[in-house]
């Protein structure tokens, strides 16, 4: 069970790498066809890699490691491809981001005993 949850993570990571990708791309490139282009393939490919990730973690799991990835991510690429000013703030959110997923992804949900 736990290599298949190590699997989900690698998929929701990819998944809000893919994102990240996405947003770069349309920024990246001033060629219009071009730019959709890649923002159609990373965006098909997150929605990959984010239902795959579904299949071994809770939807919040998914969710929060896949927007974890994809803000820090953006945020990074900002700063470093684009020249963009990031705050103490940011760093302070992403901390707290990133201490929130360890928490979630630590946690387990216990299946309750029907008595129907």
């Amino acid at each position: 069970m736990e290599c298949k949850k190590t699997g989900g993570y690698a998929f929701a990571v990819s998944a809000g790498f893919n994102a990240a990708l996405a947003a770069i791309a349309a920024k990246l490139f001033s060629a219009q066809l071009i730019k959709y282009g890649l923002v159609i393939l990373f965006n098909v490919a997150m929605w990959g890699c984010y239902v795959n990730s579904l299949k071994s973690l809770s939807s919040l799991q998914a969710t929060v490691t896949n927007f974890a990835t994809n803000f820090l991510s953006s945020g990074l690429a900002g700063f470093f491809l684009f020249g963009e000013a990031l705050s103490f703030q940011w760093f302070i959110g992403a901390l707290f981001i990133v201490l929130g997923v360890f928490i979630l992804s630590k946690s387990s949900i216990e299946k309750k005993a029907t008595s129907d």
